[in-house]
């Protein structure tokens, strides 16, 4: 080794800073959890190796052509690295996100809020967590962008949080990324307690026979296509979201692709989430990452999430008085878009204090109608943003 070449290694290990250090091990907290605690692995594990690629000074992973390569160093990169690459094609096109919507579509059985469409009304009131914390981080002195970014949080949904952020504040849209994906791995912590404050034993108990209602397949070939053309015409900026989600469903619905069908469940699913994780932890490099907006971002994330689950245990605290005291409120904790994880909670929630009570496919209703609700309010934050700025 000559000493050109020992100057460029020492060089590397000049520029290596604490933040740099501190996110390489939070990269490796992620892949632990990812790998020990199963919490949301195909993303948490890409996106820690990612953060530890992009922390490595002098490589060029996550630059542009012609960029300099670190800061406080001259040199600059001859070529785009290869994170960076994928950075321009997958995120700011919006393409990622939009893939991963075509693989929710296609696993998601909307059948149980077909059979009851009252559900719907929890789907939405599980997205206040998001116009809650929008306005809490406007009072903050956030700026409206990152406030409406940091607000979609509260969609508990991983692909939409990322496709507005990159649209409105692309700055934010590692911590955003990693905040989202880590709370929706975190539902069965977080719910269990705001729903417990919120009910009473009675209430928790309250038995909800479930009688199946067949719905027919035009029924369900019909009813992506329908969704897309409303909401489409309702919120514009929604389009691209709900059809990916739409038309994922019509593949699974249609019953005449199953190769599609099954390449959207896993092929295009998981190939998409690889990448899409990756290129996310390239995004939270030291210098940029930790700072106190950072840490803001994690606890207003937070926020976001529990006043989500308030607000759907909340509405159906309504329908438990209007229908007589028929109607299980727990439920309404499921309106969220945390598909089907949510749902799931709610039924183990339930059955700690009755076991006989089977709530799961009420609240799956409710959960689908979440995941319809995250999109539309995804849409509508970036409408109020266009309108705005």
């Amino acid at each position: 080794m000559d000493l050109s070449q020992l100057n460029i290694l020492l060089e590397a290990f000049r520029l290596l800073s604490w933040q740099n250090i501190v996110m390489m091990a939070i990269g490796g907290v992620l892949i632990y959890l990812a790998i020990a605690k199963d919490y949301e692995p195909i993303l948490l594990l890409p996106i820690g190796f990612g953060a530890i690629l992009t922390n490595l000074p002098l490589t060029g992973i996550f630059v542009d052509e012609g960029a300099r390569l670190w800061p406080g160093f001259e040199g600059v990169a001859s070529e785009a690295g290869f994170l960076r690459i994928l950075y321009n094609f997958g995120i700011k096109t919006e393409l990622f996100p939009l893939f991963v919507f075509i693989g929710v579509g296609a696993m998601t059985d909307f059948g149980p809020l077909l059979e009851n469409p009252k559900m719907a009304l929890l789907g939405a009131a599980g997205q206040l967590g998001i116009f809650g914390t929008l306005m809490l981080a406007l009072l903050l002195k956030y700026p409206l962008n990152e406030a409406a970014s940091i607000g979609i949080i509260g969609a508990i949904d991983g692909p939409t949080a990322i496709y507005v952020s990159s649209r409105i504040a692309p700055e934010l849209l590692g911590p955003i990324a990693v905040c989202a994906y880590s709370y929706m791995s975190l539902v069965p912590i977080i719910q269990p307690p705001v729903m417990r404050l919120m009910t009473t034993m009675q209430q928790r108990t309250v038995r909800m026979p479930y009688t199946q209602k067949p719905v027919s397949k035009p029924v369900r070939i019909l009813f992506p296509i329908i969704v897309t053309v409303v909401v489409s015409l309702i919120a514009p900026k929604a389009s691209p979201l709900i059809a990916a989600l739409m038309f994922g469903n019509l593949i699974r619905e249609s019953g005449a692709v199953d190769r599609l069908n099954d390449a959207a469940q896993n092929d295009l699913s998981n190939l998409t989430a690889l990448f899409l994780g990756i290129t996310i932890g390239a995004t939270m490099e030291g210098t940029a990452f930790i700072q106190a907006k950072t840490l803001g971002i994690l606890v207003l994330g937070l926020l976001a999430f529990v006043i989500d689950t308030a607000g759907g245990v909340f509405f159906g605290q309504i329908m438990y008085f209007l229908s007589g005291k028929k109607f299980n409120p727990l439920i309404g904790a499921a309106g969220i878009s945390a598909f089907p994880m949510s749902a799931r909670i709610v039924q183990r929630f339930g059955q700690q204090y009755d076991f006989e009570n089977f709530l799961l496919m009420h609240a799956m209703g409710a959960n689908a109608a979440g995941q319809l609700g995250s999109v539309v309010a995804g849409g509508v934050v970036l409408a109020l943003i266009a309108g705005v700025l």
